[in-house]
């Protein structure tokens, strides 16, 4: 706090004589000693409004149990996976569809070992499918230190068999194996993908598919001209050429109609799901639910890994109508989405940019159909939802509703109602319902007290913003790096860059914050546009002590524009504490000296270092550079 001080100081904040007690304008009667709510909203269902019934066992079972996918599952589940378990499996169900397997290997994500066991055991089978998704899927579940042996030996295999590894889940893998420092791993990875990508250029016949669908618009001349390839059509085919189209999905559409048609080919599950993932786009949609609608007359399903894709891809283009519609499709069906996938759902629902909260009651009915009790986090997702659209008398219905299902008000439930009033700059709303909250026992933790500094700066509060930052750190709490940002932006709106650059420094020198990369990068641009080079460069030096990638690029520019040879001496000194053997920045600084015609500072530079960075090749031939220009103005 003390070190705070100079600053709230500087900005007069500390006389601030401003009333933290605010007169509420209304209590949200979120207290322990709730009321009884006398106003109910005409857009909540009447089953949210009622305490949520006792379910039968017996219609649970019914419909979680009886169903093929989820009695296998409690089957694999519960037991170890041994030959007796196998001859279990074998007597009880002889084969398993693509959609099931998927799903299997869904539910034992958290349990590769076994996972393992299952899908070797199902690859032996006669009637099992191999598919591009079902073996990225195991890929994803294996890549892990307890069945590193297994992810190999599967990719291997796949190879062989045609398959390849997808980017989105080489990426995730190798990110994976960075994380847990699979140093070994992460390298032959990276050689093992990149000879794949070396062995599908090699596949003639597969590029001129996709030049030729890409190359015009789709027509008999297209149809004639893919006729002449003489394609010998695949699942994994089809496959890789839908993925490729992506980007053009009623291409990807026109080519799925026309290999349907070819004589001794027949689409399946797994062409199915492939073909949906393309086109679950804003272009393309009524393409997808046409393609859903003829699966469901064939007696095929999206698998459940399909269902989830299709899900985030849909929430990225703030298409939450479809996916509303598309769960609600899934509760249907076979492969029912887990409790998880409903909050996941409910969430994207409430940070989306549509106010449609109806789309949240649809999503929690059709969970609650299904024989399921709604969970806190459902009814989190549901509160969330209404104090995000400012709906609060709503989102008392629905605390009331979860007090009847036996759930207290909590942490969560009190930080939602503050970043609603907050949103709606009802800040000393917000300011009320924390007191409202600390009187009933529950302390708010950083995420509230955050939600509430972002508020006060969204409301252009800095100062009270502030006071109430140093409330947090009287009371041992800290500052997320949402707050810090927000604060800063505060600053910077203002035009005080000066004063946030003292105030970042000072919380992360004194109070151990991590600031966001972004907000790193936000500042040096900002010092550097008032010419506070030196404060740039201190600011550089934190980002690598949070581990941040170096954001050299405009303090190159800087130098090269406006520095002197010792301000480029500084940048490169404090750059090699990071990077003491590349010698990347030496030519980054080099090269943009030049752009500006600046090379006589190249000349000094290049005296003022070691002799193992001047002996590289690209680094000499600027010394020969400088030599040349001296010749010419010799010569003039």
């Amino acid at each position: 706090m003390k070190a705070l001080k100079p600053i709230l100081s500087n900005l007069r904040l500390l006389n601030s004589s401003l009333p933290l007690r605010l007169t509420a304008t209304r209590s949200l009667q979120l207290t322990h000693n709730h009321h009884q709510v006398s106003h109910f909203s005409p857009y909540t269902p009447p089953l949210l409004l009622l305490p949520f019934p006792f379910h039968d066992l017996r219609f649970h079972q019914k419909r979680h149990f009886s169903s093929k996918p989820n009695s296998i599952v409690d089957l694999v589940l519960t037991n170890a996976w041994s030959q007796e378990l196998e001859h279990q499996i074998e007597k009880c169900y002889p084969s398993l569809t693509h959609e099931t397997v998927i799903y299997i290997l869904n539910q034992l994500d958290n349990d590769p070992q076994k996972a393992s066991c299952f899908f070797n055991w199902v690859s032996k089978k006669k009637w099992f499918l191999a598919s591009s998704s079902l073996c990225n899927l195991i890929l994803r579940i294996l890549a892990n230190n307890v069945t590193i042996n297994q992810f190999w030996s599967t990719l291997r295999i796949m190879r062989k068999n045609g398959f390849f590894i997808d980017r989105v889940t080489y990426r995730s893998i190798l990110e994976g194996f960075r994380r847990e420092k699979m140093n070994k791993d992460f390298a032959c990875l990276k050689t093992f993908f990149k000879q794949m990508l070396k062995e599908n250029e090699r596949h003639i016949v597969f590029k001129k598919v996709v030049g030729v669908i890409l190359g015009s618009e789709w027509s008999d001349e297209v149809i004639n001209e893919l006729v002449e390839l003489k394609i010998r059509l695949s699942d994994s085919f089809v496959i890789r050429v839908l993925k490729e189209l992506r980007d053009c999905p009623l291409k990807g559409y026109e080519f799925f109609r026309w290999v349907g048609k070819q004589s001794g080919y027949q689409h399946n599950t797994v062409t199915y799901n492939a073909v949906a993932r393309v086109l679950a786009r804003p272009g393309s949609i009524e393409e997808f639910w046409s393609v859903l609608e003829e699966m469901k007359s064939v007696n095929h399903e999206l698998d459940i890994d399909t269902y989830m894709k299709i899900t985030m891809q849909l929430v990225r283009n703030q298409m939450m109508e479809d996916a509303v519609k598309l769960y609600e499709h899934m509760m249907d069906g076979s492969y029912v989405p887990s409790a998880h996938d409903c909050c996941v759902l409910l969430n994207a629902i409430a940070t989306s940019d549509s106010s449609n909260y109806d789309l949240v009651f649809r999503v929690a009915k059709k969970y609650e159909s299904a024989g399921d009790t709604l969970t806190k986090e459902i009814h989190d997702g549901i509160h969330r939802c209404l104090t995000n659209a400012g709906k609060f008398d709503e989102a008392e219905n629905i605390v009331k509703t979860m007090r009847n299902a036996g759930y207290e008000p909590d942490n969560t439930t009190y930080s939602q109602v503050v970043f609603g009033l907050c949103k709606m700059k009802r800040v000393e709303e917000a300011c009320k319902v924390l007191e409202e909250m600390e009187s009933s026992g529950c302390i708010p933790d950083d995420k509230t007290w955050s939600i509430l500094i972002q508020g006060h700066c969204a409301a252009d509060e800095l100062d009270k913003a502030l006071l109430c930052l140093s409330k947090v750190i009287e009371k041992d709490c800290n500052a997320d790096a949402g707050a810090i940002a927000a604060l800063i932006d505060s600053f910077l709106s203002q035009e005080k860059i000066d004063d946030a650059y003292k105030f970042h420094v000072e919380m992360v020198r004194n109070f151990s914050t991590s600031p966001r990369q972004c907000t790193y990068e936000k500042m040096i641009e900002n010092l550097l546009g008032i010419g506070k080079f030196e404060d740039a460069l201190d600011l550089l030096c934190l980002m690598r002590k949070h581990m941040y990638p170096p954001f050299n690029k405009p303090i190159v520019q800087y130098v090269s524009k406006y520095g002197t040879v010792e301000d480029a001496v500084k940048f490169l000194k404090a750059w090699r504490k990071g990077s003491p053997r590349s010698h990347s920045a030496y030519l980054h600084v080099f090269e943009s000296f030049k752009a500006e015609d600046r090379l006589s500072e190249v000349k000094d530079l290049l005296c003022k270092y070691p002799f193992q960075i001047r002996r590289r090749k690209k680094v000499s031939e600027f010394t020969s550079l400088c030599e040349d220009s001296d010749a010419a103005s010799s010569a003039t």
